[in-house]
């Protein structure tokens, strides 16, 4: 999922919709959905359970977890070779001092999100 498309329908939307896709990538079908949160979309016929703070209660999802970060992570690191004034290899995009700074002198480049707001309007 990319920055443009979570823009257009939500982060959460978009969370969900990425986890329905991983759904039907499996070649087995789940009786259960483990969601860590307060939040999902039904997915067809599968039962799901929403669980605030799983990743602290079960291991799939702390370990779906550690992959998703660290995949996210290493794909911040990529960018930050294309845009290194946004510090992406340290912050890898959370809002700190060094990329708010980036982000009022330079402007946001195509991987930023346009509605999440790093500075005041």
């Amino acid at each position: 999922m990319d920055n443009h498309k979570i823009d257009e329908i939500n982060i959460l939307k978009a969370s969900v919709f990425s986890m329905h896709k991983a759904v039907d990538s499996l070649s087995v079908k789940p009786e259960l959905l483990l969601i860590d949160g307060n939040r999902f979309y039904n997915y067809h016929d599968i039962p799901h359970k929403c669980i605030i703070r799983g990743d602290g209660i079960y291991m799939s999802i702390a370990a779906a977890s550690v992959l998703a970060k660290t995949h996210r992570d290493e794909f911040m690191s990529t960018l930050h070779a294309a845009f290194p004034m946004y510090d992406w290899l340290h912050n890898k995009g959370y809002p700190t001092r060094k990329h708010r700074e980036a982000l009022a002198d330079y402007g946001a480049c195509e991987f930023h999100r346009k509605t999440f707001r790093l500075l005041p309007t």
